[in-house]
This record gives structure tokens, sequence and C-alpha cells, in this order.
């Protein structure tokens, strides 16, 4: 597999503030108990970087609307069964690797934008790049305007080291099992917002994202849904979601590469508004982790071919 991650621009420093160089966090498992099946959670950051929070005009349990809280922890099984677990460290609302590389709102920057830059997407327009406008509920962001430089920083410090990671990961579980399933772990808000097109409505428990059966094996879609049912969670396909850039891209089901989204309702496990985790949180990770387990049985040439 070959993506455009592979490429580098400039070389940047990494923001002081995040633990890691690169801002993202790689959990194995140990030895050789290594499934073809690998976990990617690339909106669970929670580190704010003093300079973003000072940008910013919103207070700092705002900024974390976007933020799909405690799932790479719904997930944290995942490593002990063999499936390794990729986390960014950096938070959606600085960076958001679920979009190309640059995918820009040309209104939140200084100056004009390099010809490069994809400027025009339903992505951009709701205010959720690459580098966000807004918050979860349409929120304003930014005190003022950003330098095409900062975008690019973060484009170079988070959004390519996840893909990298990720990229070789999958090559890894192809390599040594001849296929691979990557699993996009998401949260969603419980209710519709304004701007989408279920607003005002109480949204299922779990929804899968296979890109309208593009991105992964039908009967293995089936198999999850089912598993999610027998769990006691409601379940739609596709609806709101149907899978962000890394379902679509990281897709190659002609090569043995299957992947799919799970968005998990937030109300199931959290406080919405205090960011918390709630009564619901064990149940939950306790069906991930049957589910992990369940994955790892499927990922297999025989049962995920064509």
């Amino acid at each position: 597999m070959t993506s455009s991650a592979s490429l580098r621009t400039r070389q940047f420093q990494p923001d002081p503030e995040f633990p890691a160089d690169p801002p993202i966090r790689v959990s194995r498992p140990a030895g050789s108990n290594r499934s073809a099946l690998v976990l990617s959670s690339p909106h669970s950051g929670d580190i704010y970087p003093a300079s973003f929070r000072g940008a910013s005009q919103l207070d700092p349990l705002t900024l974390r609307r976007s933020e799909d809280a405690f799932i790479h922890e719904l997930y944290a099984a995942g490593p002990a069964l063999g499936a390794p677990l990729l986390e960014a460290l950096f938070p959606r609302a600085y960076c958001d690797p679920n979009r190309a590389a640059y995918e820009l709102d040309p209104a939140m920057f200084d100056a004009p934008l390099p010809p490069h830059v994809v400027t025009d997407s339903s992505k951009i327009g709701a205010g959720l790049g690459t580098i966000a406008r807004v918050v979860t509920g349409g929120l304003e962001i930014y005190k003022g305007k950003l330098a095409f430089t900062e975008a690019e920083r973060r484009v170079e410090t988070c959004w390519r080291p996840y893909h990298d990671a990720l990229e070789t990961l999958l090559e890894e579980a192809k390599a040594c099992h001849g296929v691979a399933l990557l699993l996009d772990c998401h949260s969603m808000p419980s209710v519709g917002g304004t701007h989408n097109p279920d607003a005002g409505q109480r949204r299922a428990d779990m929804v899968i994202g296979d890109f309208h059966g593009v991105s992964c094996a039908p009967r293995l879609v089936d198999r999850v849904e089912d598993y999610l049912k027998s769990c006691g969670f409601s379940t739609t396909r596709n609806k709101p979601y149907a899978g962000g850039y890394i379902t679509q891209y990281y897709s190659r089901r002609d090569q043995g590469i299957h992947s799919l989204q799970l968005e998990i309702n937030r109300d199931l496990y959290m406080d919405e508004t205090r960011i918390e985790k709630a009564g619901g949180f064990n149940r939950v990770q306790g069906a991930m982790t049957g589910l992990i387990e369940l994955l790892i049985a499927s990922a297999t040439p025989d049962f995920l071919k064509e």
C-alpha cells in the first residue's frame, strides 16, 4: 500500500506540550500474538496545547465537544487479544486525521492557500476540515485568522505520523496473515445536531459504516451487526455516518484489506455535558472486547474472500 502519508514537505518541530514525538500511541500485541485486526482511534486525543487554547475563544470543556472521549479505553483489550491499537494523542479540534491531509477552509486563513489544498468539500462546508473551524454543535473555535504555516505544522507533526503508523500496521497485518481488517473507532452525540440530517432525533446505539457496502465484506458487516444486536444494542448502517476518510482511503478489498467504522452513541457510556464516564461504561467496554474477539476470529482469508 502506498499513500500520500509517506510524503514529506517541510520539517517542523513538534509542540513540546505533547508527551510523545510524534503525538500518537501505538500499543502492540506482545510477542507473536498478532492478528489481522488493526484498531484505529483518531479522535480520542485529549491533550490541548496552550498555544491552541490561547488562540481559541472557547473554554476548555467546550473545546472538547468534538472529542471521542474514552473511546481508546473502550478498546483497551485489543493489544492483549492480538490487535494493535493506534491512538491520536492530539485532539480532533486541533488536527483531524480522518480528513485528507490538506482539506481546509480558506476563510480561516490570513492569506490565499496554496494550489494543492482542497478548499471545497462537504466537511469544509460544515466547518470540520483537517483544521476544524467549529466544534460539534457549531461554535466557532478561533478568535482570529490562522497562518497557513500553522496548519502545515499540524499536518506534518500530527496527521502524517498518524497515517504513517496506520499504513505500517496494516502492511504488517497483511504480510503476516494475507489479509488485514481495520476497525476505525468513534463515538457520536446521542442526538443529531442542527446541521445533521437527523437533527433533533435520538440516534441508534451503534452505527456501522462500510461506505454503503464498499469498504468491507458484507458477510463480516452482517456478523458485526448480529453480534451488536445480541448484546442488546440498536444498530443502523451508514446513517448518519457511512465512514470517513480513513475507512474509505484504506479499504483495498481487491488486495485483502477491509475497513469498517463503528460509531458508539455517547450516552451509553458517558455524560456528554461533563465529558465524564457514566455507569454504562463497563457494559460497553465488555461488548467491545467481545467485538474485538469476533473480528480477530473473522479476519481470515477464507472468511474475507470475495
